[in-house]
């Protein structure tokens, strides 16, 4: 029997039987089939899901920002059009299309400011809240933008990685830090929270340890110079400045400030999260 021959009957019983073990059976390759297959023009029901996948993965590229890898594409693709796809198979068809995630670069070291009120490192490590307002983190980004800075501080949740609280201001000082936790505590039942920071300048000040005993907030500190005791911080503006501010060109202050308006909300309402059973932090809170 020609092995044309031999390649049609395998189309036709591939409905019923795996093609690996009819081409195993027939003494024929799969790669052979396959070719055999492109010959004739035939498109088999696994190519026509291929190209759907396909579909659905530019279109959550595209909604995303080109954000999400393989495990994320996929619980997106799950979420939005009730599909289970194995997370090999989503790889797979993104190379072949030629999209990957964009990928975070590093944040630079910088030096903290002169030490005033310094508190104990409660927090040492454990990032883990089993429930909200248990433990907040807080810290303070640059964002380059045409030459100079804009400078981000904000406060997020441990129990569901929440942005709870944020600011944008020209200057890295006292007054933005104070206006974050403010308006954190205005948004939540803060009594008796752990807020982690660095030794920066404005979190060793007296008006910063003020404002927290006002509100019984419990202070907590990083040791000096190392940045993986607020690892969960730096994480999150790792992945605000490579998701979001490296894509567009800014021409207005306005314009990057809007971005990350738009870029807290769609990473609290909308970006899911493996740790969060690939649900956004607000989902993940009120579920």
């Amino acid at each position: 029997m020609k092995p044309k021959e031999r390649f049609s009957i395998i189309q036709e019983l591939s409905n019923t039987y795996p093609i690996a073990w009819l081409c195993q059976l027939a003494g024929v390759s799969r790669s052979g089939y396959y070719r055999w297959m492109n010959q004739q023009g035939i498109v088999t029901e696994k190519q026509k899901e291929n190209e759907q996948i396909k579909q659905m993965i530019l279109e959550c590229h595209q909604k995303v920002n080109g954000i999400y890898g393989y495990y994320r594409v996929k619980a997106w693709i799950k979420r939005n059009y009730g599909k289970t796809v194995n997370h090999k198979r989503v790889y797979r068809l993104m190379k072949e299309l030629g999209v990957q995630a964009k990928i975070r670069r590093k944040k630079p070291k910088y030096k903290a400011g002169k030490e005033n009120i310094v508190a104990s490192n409660v927090l040492n490590c454990d990032f883990v809240a089993t429930a909200a307002n248990q433990k907040w983190v807080t810290d303070i980004t640059y964002v380059p933008f045409q030459g100079t800075y804009l400078y981000l501080s904000a406060i997020k949740d441990l129990y569901n990685n929440e942005i709870i609280a944020y600011r944008i201001s020209r200057s890295n000082d006292l007054k933005l830090v104070i206006e974050t936790v403010k308006d954190a505590i205005k948004k939540r039942d803060a009594r008796g929270v752990l807020l982690h920071s660095d030794q920066g300048s404005q979190y060793t000040s007296r008006q910063y340890h003020q404002l927290l005993k006002a509100h019984h907030i419990i202070p907590s500190m990083s040791r000096r110079g190392n940045c993986l005791d607020n690892a969960c911080m730096e994480n999150f503006f790792g992945h605000l400045k490579s998701e979001m501010v490296d894509l567009p060109t800014f021409e207005t202050e306005e314009e990057m400030i809007e971005a990350i308006d738009q870029y807290m909300y769609f990473y609290n309402y909308e970006r899911c999260q493996k740790k969060l059973d690939y649900l956004s932090p607000v989902e993940y809170r009120i579920a």
